[in-house]
This record gives C-alpha cells, structure tokens and sequence, in this order.
C-alpha cells in the first residue's frame, strides 16, 4: 500500500511559477512510475508526466512539454513537479500517482494503482 500526499499549489500570476511536490509513503517507492495528473473544472482528469521508478525516462502531455519538469528523489521518497511559464489553463486540481509497473511511462489514469488527494493551483491572468 502506497499512501501520497501532495503540497505546493497556490495561487500564482500567469507567468510565474510553482513547485508541487509528492511524498510517498512505503519501502518500495524506487519501483513504482510516478505521474502526475491534472483536472480543470467541469473537465476530466488529464495526464500531465510521468517518469519512471529509477528517474531515468520522463514524459509529457504536449500541453506542458518544455514548461513542466518532473524528477524524483527516491531517497526522499518524493517527486516533483516544476512549473514554469504558467498560464490561465493550467488551473487545474493537480495529483500525483503511482503505478506499481517501475518502467512504464504510462498516460492512462487507470494504469495508475495509487492516488493522492490533490492540491490546487490557480493561476491568475
């Protein structure tokens, strides 16, 4: 069993930046993929990156792709979520996930085992 538990949204200036961050719970975090996704309101839950249990594959919805950074410290038992150049859109209820296949790069929420509960960023125009 995996417990997550998100930090780090808030309310930021289009333009600005945020650093969400994803502690884990467990022995065997080094193992799973971690995504992180996202949910607009009155929108379905939408895939943002991921990367995989060793840090070394990273992926990204186009939307974010050159904006966005994911990275993990399994020593910490943390990932992270790097947000730069936002905009209005990215206000959004962002969650991390884990999926117990560590080497899969996965953009379907079902492949996901593990889910925190959220943390909101809004970015203002």
């Amino acid at each position: 069993q995996v417990q997550l538990v998100e930090s780090g949204g808030g309310l930021v200036q289009a333009g600005g930046s945020l650093r969400l961050s994803c502690a884990a719970s467990g022995r065997t975090f080094s193992t799973y993929t971690m995504g992180w996704f996202r949910q607009a309101p009155g929108k379905e839950r939408e895939f943002v990156a991921a990367i995989t249990g060793a840090g070394t594959r990273t992926t990204y919805a186009d939307s974010v792709k050159g904006r966005f950074t994911i990275s993990r410290d399994n020593a910490k038992k943390s990932v992270y979520l790097q947000m730069n150049s936002l905009n209005p859109e990215d206000t959004a209820v962002y969650y991390c996930a884990a999926d117990r296949d560590g080497l899969a790069l996965p953009r379907s929420r079902v492949q996901y085992d593990y889910w925190g509960q959220g943390t909101h960023v809004t970015v203002s125009s």
